[in-house]
């Protein structure tokens, strides 16, 4: 029987830990689909290296599909969980089907869109003649598994809003192990090369969309998923709150594409495409060491969004300063294990040493300053988590496009930096960015929480009286 967790009673600590190991787990291996797919293509006799360049230009669309799939997920998850800490298992219905209805519509059009303008966001994004007959096939087939990766990954957060992380961990699960197993078959044994990759991608992600939707159907799910016509007015009001509130997960994932894209580019005009290459592992590498980061902040989420919903402020507190401390933590841990050995990582995705010299250099650049990666982070999900929005969408946009954009635009013509002043840009942006969202966030909710504290004590006087 899978337990369920009660983020009303018990441990603030055992229940952030229950929430946020099962996420931590299903992000990494969400994530590891793509890595995977990397560490193989990237052993492809001959061609290897070319077709790694290829795959890395395709992860700013890849990179906007998660974009979407979290506006819908990650963005209705925390409204979901604040209608069922006021005990409105009515509208936290209606919030999970309109997420529902929005992810299948978003997946449809991206799929139509990416289709029809292929080749021109190809170009776009850096790819040159060599690079275009390993990313078209590639991308092409990808696109075939939108629904599915949209259905499986944008539902997970309201399974772990119901009390029931381990569930969207499995969901991950089994296409993880399906794709760790297809891959070298499709990619070797058929000899279809990046092709056999994206397909046997496509396959896994199938068969995490068929459990997600399985949990939905079973008696542990309160809510069900439909596209009853009946039940449309009730999207709208909805739809313009999850969005509202989505925007926030949506920018960090498509400002991560906008940067993938000036970075690609700037790279090519000052050092070619090794550097891409190397620009694809170092990307690699940060969404394997970061998802941690984001998960401890995501699974304090539900808790978090569920007490300030009762009006809890102890646990809210107590919530904010286990996640940093944890998020902190690991993320200082990290920073000294890539610092300590840039060989080892570089060495998963290939086995070209001039590629991997390159690689090794720049990732001390890179990294330089991630620990500061778990205080924007945390930073942006409380405000995330306590519906506001506003604020976290501000400092969603200030790292990435006010910091990190112009940064890796003007750097390499700083003082002959060239390529090691794109690599510098993410460093710099991480100690601005990270020290203000989070200082920003502790000044705004500790008011608020102080202001709670006041209301009940004059409320007790009043009633004293």
């Amino acid at each position: 029987m899978m337990r369920k967790l009660d983020y009303g009673s018990g441990s603030v600590g055992k229940n952030i830990l229950y929430s946020a190991i099962p996420l931590t787990i299903a992000q990494l291996l969400l994530i590891f689909y793509n890595i995977v797919d990397r560490f193989y293509i990237g052993r492809i006799p001959g061609s290897g290296t070319l077709a790694l360049g290829a795959v890395g230009i395709c992860f700013p669309v890849i990179v906007l599909v998660t974009a979407f799939t979290n506006l819908f997920g990650i963005g209705g998850a925390p409204l979901f969980s604040i209608a069922l800490g006021q005990k409105n298992p009515k509208k936290a219905q209606e919030i999970v089907n309109t997420a529902y209805r929005l992810e299948c519509i978003s997946a449809l059009l991206i799929l139509l869109i990416g289709e029809a303008a292929m080749v021109p966001l190809l170009h776009l994004f850096g790819a040159g003649k060599e690079a275009m007959p390993y990313a078209v096939p590639y991308l092409r087939i990808y696109l075939l598994g939108t629904f599915c990766v949209m259905i499986s990954g944008g539902m997970n957060p309201y399974m772990t809003a119901q009390g029931y992380p381990r569930a969207g961990m499995i969901a991950i699960l089994i296409g993880a192990i399906a794709n760790l197993i297809l891959d070298p078959i499709f990619i070797f044994a058929f000899g279809m090369g990046v092709s056999g990759a994206a397909w046997a991608t496509v396959i896994s992600q199938t068969l995490s969309w068929f459990y997600v939707r399985r949990f939905f159907a079973s008696s542990l799910s309160s809510f069900k998923l439909w596209l009853r016509k009946k039940d449309s007015e009730k999207y709208l009001p909805h739809a313009l709150d999850i969005m509202g509130l989505g925007v926030v997960p949506f920018i960090m994932q498509a400002t991560n594409s906008l940067v993938q894209v000036v970075a690609n580019h700037a790279l090519m005009q000052w050092g070619g495409a090794l550097f891409i290459s190397a620009m694809t592992i170092i990307s690699s590498v940060r969404q394997v060491i970061e998802t941690p980061v984001a998960t401890i902040a995501q699974g304090a989420a539900p808790l978090v969004s569920y007490n300030y919903g009762a009006h809890d402020a102890a646990k809210v507190r107590r919530g904010i300063q286990i996640t940093t401390i944890v998020a902190v933590g690991y993320a200082l841990t990290v920073w000294i294990l890539i610092a300590s050995f840039p060989h080892f990582f570089a060495r998963i995705f290939t086995s070209d040493e001039a590629l991997i010299e390159e690689t090794v250099h720049a990732i001390h650049l890179y990294f330089f300053a991630f620990i500061f990666q778990a205080f924007q982070v945390t930073g942006q999900n409380i405000f995330r988590a306590l519906n506001k929005r506003k604020q976290a969408i501000f400092f969603s946009l200030f790292r990435k496009v006010i910091l990190v954009v112009p940064l890796t635009l003007l750097l390499p013509n700083f003082m002959g930096l060239g390529t090691d002043g794109v690599f510098i840009a993410e460093p710099i942006s991480n100690l601005i960015g990270g020290t203000f969202s989070y200082s920003t966030m502790v000044w705004i909710v500790s008011h608020e929480l102080k202001s709670w504290k006041e209301k009940t004590d004059s409320s007790q006087m009043a009633d004293g009286r």
